[in-house]
């Protein structure tokens, strides 16, 4: 039999849903924390925007409510909506009480507006909000001394009841659970068995399933692709949210305009100048994301152009150097002056609202697996997610799984299973490395030709048929050779890319980011409820 790690409890990922959760299960017992790159290599720490809360005397809880709803087009559960949006003050005094110091003006925070929002309710740290929470967390986290932390290990595989039985490991017959991961140290290339009473997929979303993303490359989908191989149910998939505004510079990689910017008055221009938002929609600059980003994939399309442009130059450089310290710098450094230049943009692929689907709680099917975070469906979001509410949940659901987490370790009186030593067979170190990457950019082009911003049934066809071959080749490639960090993450993404394509090949109508040439109107009598897998 191996030997094994054993905790209380295994986190993977160290974003914000992570490492609130870390910090408030520690409380309770020891906590095994796997993240595939440094601590704080993550998409929390990029995230420019803020969280959306109930801040200021001319909002109210139903207004946040109501916005949350109109933006998820019909499929946001109401009871979800309503719990976060009504924790989010709460949530936020917790953040400065770890330490996390927002923006204020006059004594009180700063609130910014952003798209689908009707009042002003984004709390931020200038504009760099993500890597201020992400700092005062890691922080902590790094000196509680019931977690260890195992940085640069990826998670290879689940460890389930049915998988152990498989294996002759486990005899007795019992409903289907999670007892931890394989989990491979990608400097030592040991894949050691991290087993754990309750295990939470805190992994972020897969951005990197598209050719452009504003994700990091740590945004391979691993949580959902594991998630999916041990039977987890999976959500909404096909509803991706394309950030209108990322960077277009060869020399700038994933790098946002936050939506803030079109906030404080920036207005979306093409090449001669002329500004295209309000043929769209009402709200103009500021309507939601999927109606912003199909705007400027049309327009492109007609004019043929590489971008468009984000013109905030009527604002003064001391506004925009103080508003937006991280942006004008970063801009500045390609020689963008946004005082001055307008910004060249193109849209990427951001965020995702479906998921491993969770109950309020934060459970997946899966017994003793809790999904949080990006990673997750819980309902919030809908068929569009209404910007800065994805910290705002993330720090909503680490909460509420950490209770389940002291109600599930004062009544599990279970013993650990005897779990195998991670078995490679007759795997062989590869001499063709040039599979891996040219699969790899194969995936991510074909679904951003295919599967991106607008769909059709014949797209959807082909990209099908392509990832199908290419998992064919994948899963011949997975057990002749010693496995990789590159080659886990190229598995992972082709079974996300799979996912994404079942549950828009399904959706026969368009609604919030799912958009079908052949099926161009909302369906209500058939659509208006989650596509499950």
């Amino acid at each position: 039999m191996s030997s094994d790690i054993r905790s209380d409890f295994l986190v993977v990922g160290s974003g914000i849903a992570g490492l609130s959760f870390a910090l408030k299960a520690a409380e309770l017992g020891a906590v095994s924390l796997v993240t595939k790159r440094g601590l704080q290599d993550t998409a929390t720490g990029l995230a420019q925007g803020g969280i959306a809360s109930v801040q200021s005397s001319d909002d109210t809880f139903d207004l946040h409510i109501r916005d949350t709803l109109s933006a998820g087009d019909g499929l946001c559960h109401p009871d979800i909506v309503e719990m976060v949006v009504r924790d989010g003050p709460r949530c936020v005094a917790e953040l400065v009480q770890a330490g996390v110091h927002f923006s204020l003006k006059a004594g009180a925070y700063h609130l910014g507006q952003e798209g689908g929002h009707s009042r002003k309710r984004i709390i931020h740290a200038d504009d760099f909000t993500g890597q201020a929470i992400e700092d005062k967390l890691a922080a902590q986290v790094r000196s509680h001394p019931r977690i260890t932390i195992f940085e640069h290990h990826i998670c290879v595989d689940l460890i389930t009841h049915y998988k152990l039985l498989r294996r002759g490991a486990v005899t007795t017959n019992h409903e289907e659970s999670c007892w931890g991961a394989y989990v491979l140290d990608t400097h030592g290339g040991e894949v050691k068995t991290l087993l754990a009473r309750m295990s939470v997929l805190a992994t972020g979303g897969a951005g990197k399933v598209y050719l452009y993303t504003s994700n990091p490359d740590v945004a391979t989908g691993d949580g959902l692709a594991m998630a999916r191989r041990v039977g987890a149910t999976i959500a909404n998939m096909e509803f991706v949210q394309f950030h209108p505004t990322c960077l277009f510079h060869p020399l700038a990689k994933n790098f946002l305009i936050s939506e803030a910017v079109r906030g404080e008055g920036a207005r979306l221009i093409d090449s001669r100048g002329r500004a295209f938002m309000d043929r769209y929609h009402p709200l103009k600059d500021l309507a939601c994301r999927d109606v912003v980003a199909r705007a400027i994939d049309n327009e492109l399309k007609k004019s043929g152009d590489d971008c468009v442009y984000l013109d905030i130059t009527h604002r003064s450089k001391e506004f925009l150097q103080e508003r937006f310290p991280n942006i004008y710098a970063r801009c500045l450094s390609f020689g963008i002056d946004m005082s001055r230049d307008p910004i060249p943009v193109v849209p990427a692929a951001h965020y995702l609202c479906g998921g491993i689907l969770t109950d309020s709680w934060g459970r997946s099917s899966i017994n003793r697996l809790h999904a949080i975070g990006e990673v997750a469906c819980t309902g919030l979001h809908g068929a569009n997610r209404l910007a800065s509410n994805s910290l705002l949940e993330a720090v909503v659901f680490a909460e509420r799984a950490a209770q389940v987490a002291a109600e599930r370790l004062s009544a599990d009186t279970r013993p650990f299973p005897d779990v195998p030593s991670w078995d490679p067979g007759g795997a062989t170190d590869s001499d063709e490395a040039v599979v891996v990457t040219h699969n790899w950019d194969e995936i991510r082009r074909a679904m951003w030709n295919y599967v991106g911003i607008v769909r059709t049934d014949k797209r959807l066809s082909r990209a099908r048929t392509r990832i199908e071959t290419i998992q064919n080749e994948i899963a011949e490639y997975y057990w002749n050779f010693i496995i990789t960090s590159d080659l886990v993450e190229l598995r992972n993404l082709a079974t996300v890319a799979e996912l994404i394509i079942d549950c828009a090949s399904r959706r026969k109508e368009s609604r919030g980011l799912h958009f079908n040439l052949d099926h161009p109107s909302r369906d209500d009598a058939n659509w208006k409820k989650d596509t499950l897998i």
